[in-house]
């Protein structure tokens, strides 16, 4: 089989290139990863010759090239049937697609107050009624989740969906915004995930700063 790439942004802070490289990563997928700092005022031009809208992440594999981590995650979970990208269970599926749909077009207010940032030293951040609405939503899909699963994970095991929260679990860690036990133990097995921490690490290393995504 043709080789798989995935192109990412700075992973300390890009989010939406957190969420796929989780995905693939954790499911087991085999790819190659290359990263494209978003360290230039008017975006790395570097982007544009991968990507025609400017954005990452970007997948590659045999010819194509595919934009958007939702898009991406579902051609990998096609491209790889065996690998357990998504849940098993197929109302498992559904539920777990409507709220990665959910994450991606909503919470903008949380996106906005408070950007992904992996080397935020933990402080709290005050946060108004729109954002605390935003986090008020997630806790009833991950408390819901969990109390029909089990957990650790929204629905046992680790799946695109976890992928797909991890840049909130990131925000509620730095942000220090929220104390519920269940939102807890549940960001601490996400942290702990080998997926996760292996992301961590490569962002640890990173040296560039975009200034507008530091508080």
């Amino acid at each position: 089989m043709p080789a798989v790439k995935l192109y990412v942004g700075n992973k300390n802070y890009s989010s939406w290139s957190m969420r796929p490289w989780l995905a693939l990563k954790a499911a087991g997928v085999d790819f190659e990863d290359e990263v494209i700092p978003f360290d230039f005022p008017a975006g790395n031009p570097a982007i544009k010759a991968i990507s025609p809208t400017g954005t990452v992440p970007v997948l590659e594999h045999d010819g194509l090239r595919i934009g958007e981590s939702l898009a991406i995650i579902e051609y990998a979970a096609e491209l790889f049937p065996d690998k357990p990208v998504w849940p098993r269970d197929a109302r498992d599926r559904a539920l777990a697609r409507s709220y990665c749909s959910e994450m991606a077009t909503g919470f903008r207010a949380l996106r906005n107050a408070a950007p992904m940032n992996l080397r935020y030293p933990p402080t709290k951040l005050a946060v108004d009624d729109d954002v605390k609405a935003n986090i008020s939503r997630i806790e009833q899909i991950w408390h819901g989740s969990i109390e029909n699963s089990g957990g650790p994970f929204l629905f046992g095991a680790f799946s695109a969906v976890d992928a797909f929260f991890a840049p909130v679990v990131a925000r509620f860690a730095s942000y220090l915004l929220v104390d519920h036990p269940v939102t807890l133990a549940y960001m601490e097995a996400v942290q702990n995930h080998p997926a996760f921490t292996a992301w961590a690490a490569d962002a640890a290393k990173e040296t560039w700063i975009v200034p507008e995504d530091e508080l």
